[in-house]
């Protein structure tokens, strides 16, 4: 069964950096890709970024979101992680990490994901 658990969520200063986590588990095959996504209160739940577990490629929903957002992973700790850096407090809302079973190049819209994390909660505030 197909588990994505995050952590790092908490509160930061804004003009702060935070990393995220994504632990994955339960996946019997290499093709798979982790997103992040977030969404405020109010809002659509929106992408940011992806990757391929087979081959490390990435995806931005924005190429504007690569200014402030990195993700990455560690394959040997089946962890992929985002991190955003120069925190505002428009960035508070829920994270979460969700996979796709067959990776695609789209792998940062909400639709095309399979599994879904319980999200951490990020707020930024002074």
């Amino acid at each position: 069964q197909v588990q994505l658990v995050e952590s790092g969520g908490g509160l930061v200063q804004p003009g702060g950096s935070l990393k995220l986590s994504c632990g994955v588990s339960g996946f019997t095959s290499d093709y798979y890709a982790i997103g992040w996504f977030r969404q405020a209160p109010g809002k659509e739940r929106e992408g940011i970024s992806c990757i391929s577990n087979w081959d490390g490629s990435t995806n931005y929903a924005e190429e504007s979101m690569k200014a402030r957002f990195t993700i990455s992973r560690d394959t040997a700790k089946d962890t992929v992680y985002l991190e955003v850096k120069n925190l505002k407090p428009e960035d508070t809302a829920v994270y979460y990490c969700a996979a796709e079973r067959i990776a695609t190049l789209r792998c940062y819209l909400p639709r095309n994901m399979d599994y879904w994390g319980q999200g951490t909660q990020v707020t930024v505030s002074s």
